[in-house]
């Protein structure tokens, strides 16, 4: 129930895939909005502060992710699913996972280019390691935006998936990420 079968995903897989799919399209949605903020604004410090705690706690969320993935099996592909379809997939959750990375070390460096650590919803800190190179909050800033709106470009295109095979193809792809078989 709780680990992946050759046949379905377990409980941990389903809960931890919609905990970060929400964490996700939230810390987008928060980080476009943020942007807008003025010095005046209530949320100026209260929502980067929001931000990058969720993105701490979204970061080592994602580790134990990848951790449990190779700790358990993949369900086997759907018979009706095509190789090419298959492919596409691993190149989709990889790109992910990656840019997943990437965007949360990418908001580590924006955080910690002043020397400053990252307090986590004010209950511990995560050490800053300062500017390792010029501009580094600029640079990791444009690089943490560009990530962001590829990675929220792929989720879109992985929900069209998940909805075609659903809808159109009407098969259980979407219905093994959202119940636990036996």
């Amino acid at each position: 129930m709780f680990r992946n079968t050759e046949k379905s995903y377990g409980a941990i897989a389903i809960l931890v895939h919609w905990v970060s799919a929400i964490a996700v399209i939230g810390l987008f949605a928060a980080g476009v909005w943020m942007v807008e903020l003025t010095y005046y604004s209530s949320w100026y410090k209260t929502a980067p502060d929001l931000h990058k705690s969720v993105g701490i706690i979204l970061f080592v969320l994602t580790m134990v992710r990848i951790a449990w993935k190779f700790a358990n099996p993949k369900p086997a592909p759907l018979t009706e699913h095509k190789r090419w379809e298959v492919k596409a997939g691993h190149l989709a959750h990889g790109a992910i996972y990656l840019l997943l990375i990437l965007i949360m070390c990418s908001g580590y460096l924006i955080s910690t280019a002043d020397g400053r650590g990252i307090a986590v919803f004010n209950l511990f800190e995560v050490p800053g390691i300062g500017e390792l190179f010029d501009s580094q909050a600029d640079i990791a800033g444009l690089f943490h935006q560009f990530a962001a709106y590829s990675l929220i470009g792929l989720v879109v295109i992985h929900m069209l998936g998940a909805f075609k095979h659903h809808f159109f193809d009407k098969d259980s792809t979407l219905v093994r990420m959202i119940t636990i078989l036996k």
